[in-house]
This record gives C-alpha cells, structure tokens and sequence, in this order.
C-alpha cells in the first residue's frame, strides 16, 4: 500500500540520507545531517571537565542542547528560543532525549572526566527532527571519539555500541516508517524510537491520537522501527568510513 502523502517511496523505506562529516570544522566532530526536508546541524565538543555531582568519581557525561533555526520552517519564527522567551518546553524534552540516547553509545568510565556536549541545530524541518538529531548526533560523538582516540587521549573501547532514531506510524491504515511532517500530523500513532544497531531499545516515545491502538499494532510498530534503525547503522558505518575511520578499531560494535 502506498500513502499519498510520500508518493513513490514505501511504507517500510526510509527518507533519502544524504550526510557531510567534518562540515563544522572547529568542533571536534561534527556532521550535516540532511532527510529529505529535515537538515541538521550536529556537533560534538569535548571538554576534560563534569557536572559538580560527578567531580572525583573518574567518570564523563553526555548532554545536549537543541535549537530551531528561525527559519526552519516555511514561516519564520517570531523570536530564537533564549533570547526574548526561555527555552520552550518541546526543545528541553528533546535535548534530554538526545542526551539520554548518546549516554547508551558511550563508556563513561572509559571515557574519563570529560563532558561531551552535542549541539543539534535544527536548519530545515519537515518532521522527525529529533529521530534526525539523534542518528546524526551518534555520527558527530563518534568521530570526536575518533579524534582522541587518534591522538592517544581515549580508548577506542570508550564507543560501545551506535545509536540511532526514526519514527513509525499507523498511517492511513497501514505501518509506515520515517515520516515527515504531513504523515505525523495525521498519524492516528506517532512512535518514535532509538535503538542499538544491535537491536536494544533506548527510548520509545508514542501517542496514540483520538483512540487507543491495539498491542499487536505497537509491537508490529516497534518491529518496523527496528529494521529502519539497523538500516541508519549501515549508513552510519558507511559515513565514517568514508571519513577514515577504521571501524576494525571498534571491536565493541556490532558489525
């Protein structure tokens, strides 16, 4: 079954991917994660400093920041998020999120007292920005990693498994993975989920619109997700490749 609202692509394929390592040149790793209508700026910076509550403890952290462009949608927004009102609710949920999901990538011991900080700044979107901020942020962590481990300062062991995102929905009667806006908005079940590229689940986020969905359906969901999932860690993989990183010196990951 197609939907209208994607045209060709299938209901079990995900948005055309097109990703540039090294865009950000100052940070330590960084990409431009583009899905179709939805562009994403992600960079990871590194500090050899933590939070006060893990000062001594010889362990890292991960966090995040989140910020729409003002013009990341057809309409520009009234004002930046922290300049004349506070950060909105919607983009503290998705900072967190994204932190929580690249603190499941990474060894905090290993990695030491450091604070890696991912900055997801979202230029265009057209739905699943935070699933888009997520997988690209995975891409940005990892060649920081990369960077140190380089230069003698890290163990390659410290990136334990790759992350990624992608939402799944109950569209028009049937499953359909990625969607953009116009599909989310109709969506009788939004889900959005990251997961390992070995099949372990992060975070589910879901809504069920107007009336609750069966269990079969959410599993059938989930099922979806994690096939798109492993489909973003290959590309993932392919991505730092390309860039010169030797995934052999990663033996942690699956693949």
């Amino acid at each position: 079954m197609k939907s209208a609202k994607r045209g060709d692509r299938g209901l079990r394929t995900l948005r055309s991917i097109e990703v540039v390592p090294g865009f950000h040149r100052l940070a330590e790793g960084s990409v431009l994660y583009r899905a179709e209508g939805t562009v994403v700026l992600c960079t990871a910076s590194i500090e050899a400093v933590v939070p006060r509550f893990l000062e001594g403890k010889g362990q890292g952290w991960v966090t995040a920041e989140y910020q729409m462009h003002p013009r990341s949608n057809p309409v520009r927004r009234e004002a930046r998020d922290g300049r004349d009102k506070p950060l909105g609710g919607r983009a503290r949920e998705i900072q967190r999120l994204i932190g929580r999901a690249l603190r499941a990538a990474l060894d905090l011991e290993r990695l030491g007292e450091r604070t890696v900080t991912i900055d997801c700044d979202v230029l265009e979107a057209d739905g699943g920005t935070r699933t888009a901020s997520v997988t690209g942020g995975f891409l940005a962590l990892a060649l920081a990693v990369e960077r140190l481990r380089a230069h003698g300062e890290l163990d390659a062991r410290s990136l334990r498994d790759q992350v990624a995102a992608v939402s799944v929905g109950h569209v028009e009667g049937a499953y359909a993975l990625d969607l953009c806006y116009a599909e989310d908005s109709a969506a009788r079940v939004d889900l959005n989920v990251v997961a390992t590229a070995r099949g372990g689940i992060v975070e589910l986020q879901g809504t069920a619109e107007g009336e609750a969905i069966a269990r079969p359906d959410v599993d059938a969901m989930v099922d979806l997700a994690l096939e798109g999932v492993g489909e973003l860690c290959r590309l993932q993989r392919v991505t730092l490749e390309r860039a010169g990183v030797d995934l052999g010196r990663y033996p942690a990951w699956d693949g």
